[in-house]
């Protein structure tokens, strides 16, 4: 198996802040999905109430994520994913 698509901490690689929110968020997304399934199947009363906490989750965590991430970049001075200028760092690398 190819070690292409690990990271290898040994090397110098690391986990920016960005980063570890961005896998926080996929990592609650995913534990909020599989709660609420099992929910579902095991018929317990909470299920509705897990449902909707989902459906509200869903478009909360990314929303938290992407705020941090922006506030982030704006703290630091720093470009980052989440801001407004989508087309300007290629622009400026380009001149």
């Amino acid at each position: 198996m190819s070690k292409k698509g690990k990271k290898d901490t040994s090397s110098g690689k690391k986990v920016t802040m960005k980063q570890a929110v961005a896998i926080l968020a996929i990592v609650l997304l995913v534990l909020m999905y599989v709660v609420s399934l099992i929910l579902a199947i095991f018929d317990q009363t909470a299920s509705g109430v897990m449902f909707r906490a989902s459906l509200v989750g869903t478009f909360a965590i990314p929303l938290l994520a992407w705020v941090y991430i922006w506030m982030y970049g704006k703290l630091t001075q720093k470009h980052t994913m989440a801001d407004f200028d989508l087309g300007k760092e290629s622009e400026d690398k380009k001149d």
